[in-house]
Formats: structure tokens, sequence, C-alpha cells
């Protein structure tokens, strides 16, 4: 039998239906493997389209999905080429945790978001355990199959470290979840990137909305910096060497509890050490699983128990809004060698995201969801958020990391006269 035939026989296997989404780089299926009767989910990639870029990220993560064999790593279950297209097989998941987040009909329980969060974390330590950063943890990319098992997806731009003196891209994670190391342009990082964005995603479960929601490199840096005050030397000593390091005035930092009003003392503990600023003092995602908050009461929620959204269709139009937080820093860049970030009160401007192209064949990540939505006052945290009837703004993605170094930014962006 040729190849040819091979692959027809292979791709004559499952059965489509519906389409689940649609990208850049090709179309995901849901389909009914015939030989065995199981649902799946398949990710047919375009190739031949692009010069390059999507054959070395599909040809990546199925190198590394077959490495990463877990309860909650995605399964892929198949790979083959027809008509000339690529087609990965994936189990399929119902639901992710971005529509668990947003959806305003679920309550979340304390039980219920340590579950999430202690998946999302067993995930990820698996990960680190066999050398492979994933670079793009963010709620959407944590998918929820039909038994509550939350499982580690999209591993596109993952890239194994340990290598002495590797350097890779610093333009990975979609934007709000991007640890403060890589908004300043490091090329050399290792696990501490991901715990970051693991705390960026444990932030969203207990506020029911993104945490830090910056409009571009800079004002990300601000949003952070506003959070947990700026860095002094003493806490990040290496900060200043980063290749985009620019200064920021001194902010002191809120208590984290005015932050997080209903978070236990647990929580707030575990929070501070993952949002730790220097990466080399961050906890590591093992010693974050070890964390008293959670063995301490209430324990995880049981998978299976956990609550879900209905089908997507069902819920796609009863999202919850994203608040802005109204407060954010302008960027003062005077003309002179010695640059300043000044903090101001008056909030920033709109949710423009820019769309640049990435280098190191970075892979086409979902579409953001939602308009943009208008400025919000401020609300304290809630458990009930079907008062709030503004739609979300778009989600920056991968597609959206600014391409030009900080300095460039302030050299060109934001001049103002003296």
């Amino acid at each position: 039998m040729t190849g040819l035939d091979l692959s027809k026989k292979v791709a004559d296997r499952y059965l489509k239906r519906e389409v689940l989404g649609e990208g850049t780089y090709g179309v995901v299926y849901k389909a009914i493997d015939t030989k065995t009767g199981q649902v799946v989910a398949i990710k047919k990639i375009r190739i031949g389209k692009q010069k390059e870029g999507v054959n070395f990220t599909a040809l990546r993560e199925i190198k590394l999905l077959k490495e990463l064999k877990d309860p909650n790593i995605i399964e892929l279950i198949d790979a083959f080429p027809h008509k000339g297209n690529l087609h990965l097989v994936f189990e399929f998941m119902e639901t992710d945790l971005e529509a668990v987040i947003r959806d305003r009909n679920i309550f979340l329980s304390p039980a219920d978001i340590k579950s999430y969060l202690q998946m999302t974390l067993k995930g990820l330590v698996v990960c680190h355990k066999k050398w492979v950063l994933h670079r793009d943890m963010k709620p959407n990319n944590l998918l929820i199959g039909p038994n509550g098992q939350l499982k580690l997806a999209d591993f596109g731009l993952a890239r194994i470290f340990g290598s002495p003196d590797r350097r890779f891209t610093h333009q990975v994670f979609a934007r709000w979840y991007r640890a403060p190391e890589l908004l300043f342009g490091t090329k050399q990082y290792g696990p501490a990137v991901d715990v970051w964005a693991a705390a960026c995603i444990f932030a969203e479960l207990l506020l029911r909305r993104p945490f830090l929601q910056g409009s571009s490199d800079i004002d990300q840096l601000g949003k952070i910096f506003a959070a947990f005050g700026t860095p002094t030397a003493s806490q990040w000593p290496d900060m200043v060497y980063l290749p985009d390091y620019v200064e920021y005035q001194y902010v002191p930092a809120p208590p984290l509890r005015s932050l997080f009003p209903m978070a236990s003392d647990d929580a707030l503990d575990l929070l501070a050490k993952m949002f730790t600023y220097d990466p080399k003092n961050r906890i590591s995602v093992q010693q974050a699983l070890e964390h008293r908050y959670f063995s301490s009461a209430p324990l995880p929620t049981v998978p299976d128990k956990l609550p879900r959204p209905a089908p997507k269709r069902e819920s796609h139009n009863s999202r919850t809004s994203d608040f802005n937080p109204p407060e954010g820093p302008t960027v003062l860049s005077p003309p002179r060698k010695s640059r300043r970030v000044m903090p101001e009160r008056e909030g920033f401007e709109g949710n423009a995201y820019q769309n640049d192209k990435l280098d190191d064949h970075v892979s086409e990540v979902r579409p953001g969801l939602g308009d943009h939505a208008s400025r919000n006052e401020q609300v304290p945290m809630s458990l009930d958020f079907s008062i709030f009837g503004a739609r979300p703004p778009n989600r920056p993605t991968i597609n959206s990391a600014d391409r030009t170094h900080l300095k460039r930014k302030l050299d060109l962006e934001f001049q103002h006269p003296e």
C-alpha cells in the first residue's frame, strides 16, 4: 500500500462533524473515530501555503506531546498528512477554563478554585520535569474534559530548556500573562516564566476577570508595578541589566489583601510567592504544589464535581464582562538619556492592541473574544457579575506582542515636549 493510500485510509477513519474553531493556519473539527467510536478533535493545519513556521510549529508540538503523557496534558492520539494538510487528532475536550471564569451563571467556591489551580500546576510540573517550557499559559489553553479533568493544551510555543546560555525570544505568552523579565526583553529564562503566568491564572480565578490588563508592554509593566510595587535593587538585583530595562518611578506595593479581599491567608501567601519579581527566587511549580494552600481546608473539589458551563453554543451570549482597572500608568519619555516611566492616576486610554508578527516561528493562538468595552468604574470583587452588561474587551494574543523594543517605543511613540 502506498503512502497516499495509507493516509487516505487513516483520514477515512475519522468522520468529521461540526467546526469547533478556525484560525490563520487551519481549522479544528469535532469528529468521530469510526474504529473506536471515540469523539475526537482534529486540528487541520494547512501546509505549503506558509513558507515556514507552521511546519516547524506543528512538528514541534507533535514531538513534545509524544513525550508528555499525563492526565493533566492533552493527549495527541494521531497525526497524519492528507491532501496537503497535516491533521493532528486530539482527545475531545468540552470547554476551557476561560469559559468557566467568564460564565456568570457559575459559582466558583474556594475548593473549586483550588482544584482548577492544582490541576494546572500538575500539568505544568510534568512539563518542567521533562525540561519543557510551555510559554503560552492562559485560561483558554487549559481545556476541560467531560469528567472535569483540566489539561494543558496548545504546545506550539513550547521549547526544551536547560542548555547553558540558550537564548529564546521574549515575545511569548499573551501579554496579560507575561512575566516582567520577558517584558524587559530577557532572552535567557526558564520555568519561572510559566510560574508567573500560572499566578495570573490563579488571580483570574479569584477575581473572575483578567488581573493585569496592559494595553502595551510598557503599560503591562506599569500594571504589574502598581499591583506589587516597583521592584527595588534588593528585590531583583539583575533587573537593571536586562536588555530593555527602563526606570519606573517608585510606587509602594498596596496590601495584597486589598487586591484579593476574599482570598484566604494561604492563597495570598502562595500568590505572593508565585508573583515574586526575581525569577531566581520565584517559587517553582513543585514547591507551589507542596504549599499548605492545597492541604488546608477546604480540600480541592473532585474534578467530576466541578462546575462547568453549558455547551459553548448555549453560553456564547452569557459571558461575563472583563473589567479594566481604572488606574494605569501614562508613559512620559523626555528626550534625554535618563528615561523614567511616571504612573498617573487618571487611567489609560482604550484598549488598542497591536497585531505584529513574531519571530522564532511563533504559532497562531486562538483569537480574542468580544469587542472593545467602554471604561468601567472599579468594583469590589463579587461572586455575582450578572449586573455588568458591557461586553468584554479583546484579549491580547501572542500576535499582539510588541515587536519593537521598549526603548524604541519610548523614543518613537511616547515622546512628549519638555
